[in-house]
């Protein structure tokens, strides 16, 4: 079964970061959102202008919505193309539990988009005026709460698999389902945010405990 994990795990790893894939299809999606995290971060200062205060202030809550919507791009590849070519049938069909296929998934997921994003924010600091105490708070933010995302982008892309326009579906119902996490993460950085990492924590902990048993329950009511 661990082989098996691991091999799962490679394998979307291989479609995200493009050397492997089935027709090219998949092949470097981790590119997209970094480009888009780096994106919003490059535009924001445009937007509000170029106080360093008012970017300190407000950076931390920037690189979170940005890391949000980043993680939300990738949805319609995570689930409906396995669906869409039989794989949960097969490894039904060979005994493998749709628990430990989903668990995979969110941990490929979270290594195709976290780690990119944790350094694309080194970038985004600079961007934003952050200094050196609150890159250090939002990269442990992120640490602890990628997962989480990770974890609820598996299960929604689950739940929408084999629906039409279940990508836009899943965004939708992902944001409000992501917002504690988003006000965890953010709000870390303020002052008093002292107990935002620990909640930040317990939120992406309970969504990586409970997403593995949901996402794998649609799918088997998918393939019934």
């Amino acid at each position: 079964m661990m082989k098996l994990f691991g091999t799962l795990i490679w394998r979307d790893l291989s479609h995200a970061y493009g050397f492997g894939g089935r027709g090219g299809t998949r092949r470097g999606g981790f590119i997209l959102p970094v480009i888009f995290f780096l994106a919003v971060a490059t535009i924001y200062p445009f937007a509000v202008g170029s106080d360093a205060q008012l970017l300190a202030r407000t950076g931390s809550g920037v690189i979170w919505v940005a890391a949000l919507l980043a993680a939300i791009l990738p949805l319609d590849r995570l689930v409906q193309p396995d669906v869409e070519h039989g794989f949960f049938d097969q490894w039904a069909v060979r005994g493998f539990s749709e628990e430990w296929i989903m668990l995979a998934k969110i941990v490929a997921h979270w290594l195709s988009f976290g780690p990119p994003l944790m350094l694309a924010t080194i970038i985004a600091a600079a961007l934003l005026q952050l200094d050196v105490a609150q890159l250090r708070t939002v990269e442990a933010g992120l640490v602890l709460g990628t997962p989480g995302l990770a974890a609820l982008g598996v299960m929604i892309a689950a739940l929408t698999a084999g629906l039409k326009g279940g990508s836009a579906l899943g965004g939708l119902m992902l944001l409000p389902l992501a917002v504690p996490m988003l006000i965890f993460g953010a709000g870390s950085v303020l002052p008093g945010g002292e107990n935002g990492l620990l909640l930040l924590a317990a939120a992406s902990l309970v969504l990586v405990a409970i997403a593995p048993f949901a996402a794998g329950a649609a799918i088997r009511a998918l393939r019934e």
